[in-house]
Parts: C-alpha cells; structure tokens; sequence
C-alpha cells in the first residue's frame, strides 16, 4: 500500500511539475516574442530553484554525467524528473542562441541531449514531454557539432531501443570506425538483429537482408578479426 501511495506521490507530482512547465514555456515564448530575453532567463531560473531547489547557473557549470548524479535517489536515476529538467535547459539554450552565445548554447544543447538520451535509455515516459520528438529536435540543432563519445554511446544504444536500426548501425560504424567500440560489439549488434523478426527489421529501416551483407560488409573490413566471426558470442546462442 506504502509502494503505491509513493507511485501516486510521484505521479502527482510529475503532473504539476509539467503543468507548470507548459505555463512556464508559454511565457517564455511570449517574451522572447518581446526580445525579453533576459526577463526569460530569469523565470527559468525560478522554475528551476523551485521545481529542483537548483539554479540554472550551476547546471550550466556541471557536466551532464554530475547533473544526472544530481537526479540519483539512493542509486536510482528519477528519469523523469530528469527530462522534464533538461526540458527547461533546452528552452534556456535556445534563448542563450537567440543571444547570440552560441558556444554556451552549443554546451547546453549537448548536455540536453546527452541528459534526454540517458532519461531514454533508463525508462523515463516518452509521452511526458515528447521525449523522442525532443531527441530528434536537439540533435538536429547539434548537426554540425561534434559529440562526446557517451553522447555517442549512448545515441547508439537509444536507436537500437527504439527500433531505429539503420540509424543504429550508421552510428555503430562512426563509433567503430574511430575505436570507441570493439569488433566484437559490432558483430553482436548483428547477431541482435538476426533475433528480431523481419517486418520490425524492415520498419527500423533495415531489412533482414541488409543485416546480412552488413555482417559479410563487417567481415570484409575486418578479416582478421572475422576470422572467428561466424561462431556464436556467448549469451546470444
């Protein structure tokens, strides 16, 4: 009974926190309609010390992995009181751009997204603020940037989970082609989608014909690490 009333507390809560989030964002539109851009600035600010008892000032001076620490209850990461605060930096990015410092807003906006994908990746509800409509969003600002290497970790690990596998494997070679994945994360990412069933392949963009000539395209770049390529990796028989 005690583990439902918390459930409810939470959920209560997460309601009025994007309640206030959507009059919040509303009024920052209008004033940025106004060229008030600092008076903006500042009510985030206030939404932020009230909502998380933090200040928009210190996010922007940590790193996204020691705000997602801030986020940590007794180990486990609250992801939806994560997004909803990256959702509030990501309106603060866009009216640090607005002003022109596009270097600190470019921060922010990777942050956002390292943080939005971390929230993804650890269950946060997608429908609370349109978290994958807000990924897409982010990374599409983030084009011409490079990214940190968790945040393409982590993009790789999202896009598989989201069934968006040809946007997977294009990331998994990015990832392989500069080192941060070994061959063998490669050939296990394969061997996953040989276990999925072929219309989610086809939906994700990648046939299950084109999983096959990626692993032979795998093993053709790879020939001395393909030499055991075709056995099966423990855990996936």
């Amino acid at each position: 009974m005690q583990v439902g009333g918390e459930c409810m507390f939470r959920r209560d809560y997460l309601v009025r926190l994007i309640e206030d989030m959507t009059q919040m964002i509303a009024k920052v539109f209008s004033l940025k309609q106004e060229r008030k851009h600092t008076e903006a600035l500042w009510e985030l600010d206030e939404l932020f010390k009230r909502q998380f008892r933090l200040n928009s000032g210190l996010l922007r001076s940590l790193s996204a992995a020691d705000i997602e620490q801030l986020f940590r209850n007794h180990g486990y990461l609250e992801a939806d009181k994560l997004q909803s605060a990256a959702r509030l930096m990501e309106e603060e990015a866009s009216l640090l751009l607005e002003l022109e410092r596009e270097e600190e807003a470019v921060m922010l906006y990777t942050k956002v997204f390292q943080l939005y994908l971390k929230s993804a990746l650890q269950g946060a509800d997608p429908k609370l603020i349109g978290l994958r409509e807000r990924i897409g969003l982010v990374k599409e600002r983030l084009r011409a940037y490079a990214w940190p290497e968790t945040a393409m970790l982590d993009y790789y690990a999202y896009t598989e989970q989201q069934g968006m596998f040809a946007e997977a494997e294009n990331t998994l070679y990015q990832l392989l082609d500069s080192g941060k994945i070994e061959y063998d994360e490669a050939v296990r990412f394969y061997q996953r989608l040989q276990q999925k069933r072929p219309e989610d392949l086809a939906k994700g963009g990648l046939p299950l014909e084109e999983v096959e000539e990626g692993m032979d395209e795998l093993h053709r770049r790879f020939p001395h690490a393909a030499v055991d390529g075709d056995k099966p990796i423990p855990g996936l028989d």
